[in-house]
């Protein structure tokens, strides 16, 4: 499932086409996808100017001029593409539909944004703007890594006494927002840490010392494009390249990537995920 890179790479990639343009028409083509649209979606969407694109955790939002907000959550197999792009950013131009067009936006200025799921695991809804926050979906979520209420005393004081692993306590939305499988592994190597140690046995020091880490890791990623495991693509259709960047995601019985280590890359089963780690460096 895309995690936070992934994500943000797409909304950088709908915004020079979406952001501050009007939706002239809105197609529906299925009842659901996860879950039943709301009533009367493609009416709601037709003729309201998208003010701002944005990202909560691993949710895109586009806040209209009706004062309503579309969520977008990918799923597993859900893309955002865009054709037909005016301003030149784009080569795709208008594919015939497919099967899997679940809903499609077209915009005034010409350019098209399909959201496409063969396995329907994403989601969309329409919800208050200034009440979004409360919304079933977003409520119990942390903060943004990249926020200020994500610091390092923040982190330290979540992680105190917790019984769980240092992976799952990560991978916990309610702690940090958008952090998934991938991104968690990076993480820990980087900051020697087993992924198997309890979050309570994380020192004050080494919980600190992850704040910085996760932003890094993330900002790679970003910058990278995401990563293509699974059925990611970017909006444009290029996929993203940070998967041969991975220090230890994917990498069992490689060697590891530490100057002076001779040891090889391991896999574990945490909760169902393969963890991956360094069996000498991560401690």
């Amino acid at each position: 499932m895309p995690e936070l890179p992934e994500v943000e790479t797409v909304r950088r990639g709908l915004a020079p086409v979406m952001e501050g343009q009007v939706i002239a028409r809105a197609e529906v083509n299925r009842p659901n996808l996860r879950w039943p649209f709301p009533p009367d979606m493609a009416a709601r969407l037709t003729g309201q100017r998208v003010e701002r694109l944005r990202r909560r955790s691993k949710y895109i939002l586009a806040d209209l001029s009706s004062g309503e907000s579309l969520l977008v959550h990918l799923g597993m197999s859900g893309r955002m593409l865009v054709s037909g792009d005016p301003l030149g950013q784009f080569v795709h131009d208008h594919p015939a539909p497919e099967k899997h067009d679940h809903v499609v936006l077209h915009m005034a200025n010409g350019a098209r944004v399909t959201f496409n799921d063969p396995r329907r695991f994403g989601a969309m809804d329409l919800l208050d703007t200034l009440t979004a926050d409360t919304h079933k979906l977003l409520a119990s979520i942390g903060p943004e890594p990249f926020g200020n209420d994500f610091h390092e005393a923040y982190l330290v004081a979540a992680l105190k006494d917790r019984n769980l692993p240092i992976k799952s306590a990560l991978l916990d939305q309610r702690i940090v927002a958008g952090l998934g499988n991938i991104y968690v592994c990076e993480t820990l190597y980087r900051a020697r840490i087993h992924p198997g140690r309890k979050a309570g046995h994380v020192s004050a020091q080494e919980a600190a010392g992850l704040v910085p880490i996760i932003r890094d890791v993330l900002q790679e990623a970003i910058a990278a494009g995401g990563s293509t495991l699974r059925d990611f693509k970017q909006s444009d259709g290029e996929l993203g390249y940070f998967q041969h960047s991975f220090d230890v995601y994917g990498r069992e019985a490689e060697p590891c990537k530490t100057l002076g280590c001779d040891h090889q890359v391991s896999r574990i089963v945490q909760s169902g995920r393969s963890s991956f780690y360094c069996p000498q460096c991560q401690r």
